[in-house]
C-alpha cells in the first residue's frame, strides 16, 4: 500500500501538469476545485477543534477522529496533489524563463 500511495503522489500531479498543458480550460477547473477543497478542509478542521474546545476533552485523543472523515481525507489529498502540481508548474516556468 505504501508503494501505491507513493506512486500516486508522484503520478497525479504530473498528470495534472500534462492535462493543463493539453487543455487550458482544465487549469481553471483545477484552481476552482482547489478553492472548494480548501473551504471544506478548513471547515472540517475548524469544527473538529471547536468541538474539542467546547466539550473540554483531551485534544490528542479526540482530534484523530477527524481522520476518519472521508471528506477531510479526499479534500486533503487533492490539496496535496494540487500543491505539488503548482510547484512543478512554477519550477518549469522558471526554468523556461532562464533560458
Amino acid at each position: 500500500m505504501s508503494f501505491v500511495i507513493t506512486l500516486f503522489i508522484i503520478l497525479i500531479p504530473l498528470c495534472m501538469l500534462m492535462m493543463s498543458w493539453l487543455f487550458a480550460a482544465l487549469r481553471v477547473v483545477f484552481h476552482a476545485l482547489a478553492a472548494c477543497c480548501a473551504y471544506v478542509f478548513g471547515i472540517i478542521s475548524a469544527l473538529a477543534v471547536y468541538e474539542i474546545l467546547r466539550d473540554e476533552t483531551v485534544f490528542m485523543t479526540n482530534i484523530h477522529r477527524v481522520f476518519e472523515n472521508k471528506y477531510f481525507l479526499v479534500t486533503g489529498s487533492y490539496l496535496g496533489s494540487y500543491g505539488i502540481y503548482i510547484l512543478l508548474k512554477w519550477t518549469l516556468q522558471e526554468m523556461r524563463a532562464e533560458q
